[in-house]
């Protein structure tokens, strides 16, 4: 009788350890975060203009300023985690951090394991080259050729597509425009944006003007998580009636 009451009592507390941890799980990110004080965005500093290390080794950007406006609205602190681009949704998808704002297109393979918010930047991917590059004016001219992308992005999924091209992926941007001004690459794919800040500070690449996809850029969050999903599209809202939004896209997008 003993020995049937301990284990009637190692069976209860297995039972209520397993009851706090699904309710742990269960819990919607909106009200973890109002009873934490902090929201923690998920990102990859390493996308100017949207993120980036600034001066004081900080990361700043377009995103940042749309993810502390948001923090705003919920009455808490933005704490940022900078990590490799391919890892955000997982991470979102496990909890360790809330939402991933990171110049992020929605596709239906992230959509598997994430949810989106409303639209918040129409963007574009577009073409690399080495000045003096004759062999490719547009994306007809990709075939067979050597394309350096940033790994998950839909860069990367986009060259995929490309008839006998030999892909390239890359943690960082930057690191694949480096491999084409070296010669190893013929040509790097990733959004307009980034591509046009790379092409200002290297004077031996330039930018196609074809867009090789237009795409739009959206919030990711745990999927099924309704109602922070709610508060995050009417922030976006706000701040566009109110001019808010236009304010943060002249300071780091301008013209």
């Amino acid at each position: 009788m003993k020995r049937s009451m301990k284990w009637l009592a190692v069976v209860l507390m297995l039972l209520m350890v397993v009851g706090v941890s699904a309710c742990s799980q269960d819990e919607d990110t909106l009200s973890k975060v109002q009873e934490s004080g902090v929201l923690v965005m998920g990102t990859n500093a390493e996308f100017p203009p949207f993120e980036y290390r600034d001066e004081n080794g900080d990361v700043a950007g377009f995103d940042v300023e749309i993810a502390k406006e948001i923090a705003s609205a919920l009455g808490v602190e933005l704490v940022i985690e900078d990590m490799d681009f391919g890892s955000i949704i997982g991470a979102v998808k496990s909890g360790k951090v809330d939402f991933g704002v990171a110049g992020m297109s929605v596709t239906e393979d992230r959509k598997e394991n994430a949810d989106f918010s409303d639209a918040y930047f129409d963007a574009s991917q577009v073409i690399i080259v080495q000045i003096g590059n004759t062999e490719i004016g547009g994306t007809e001219d990709l075939t067979g050729k050597v394309l350096g992308v940033q790994e998950g992005t839909t860069g990367d999924l986009e060259a995929s597509e490309v008839e006998g091209a030999q892909v390239m992926r890359f943690k960082k941007a930057i690191d694949a425009v480096m491999d084409l001004r070296n010669g190893n690459l013929d040509a790097v794919i990733i959004d307009a944006l980034p591509a046009q800040v790379f092409v200002e500070k290297n004077d031996d690449i330039i930018m196609l003007d074809e867009y090789f996809t237009v795409e739009e850029y959206a919030i990711a969050v745990r999927k099924g998580d309704t109602a922070f999903l709610e508060e995050i599209n009417q922030v976006i809202a706000e701040l566009k009636a109110s001019g808010r939004y236009q304010e943060i896209y002249d300071e780091y997008i301008g013209e």
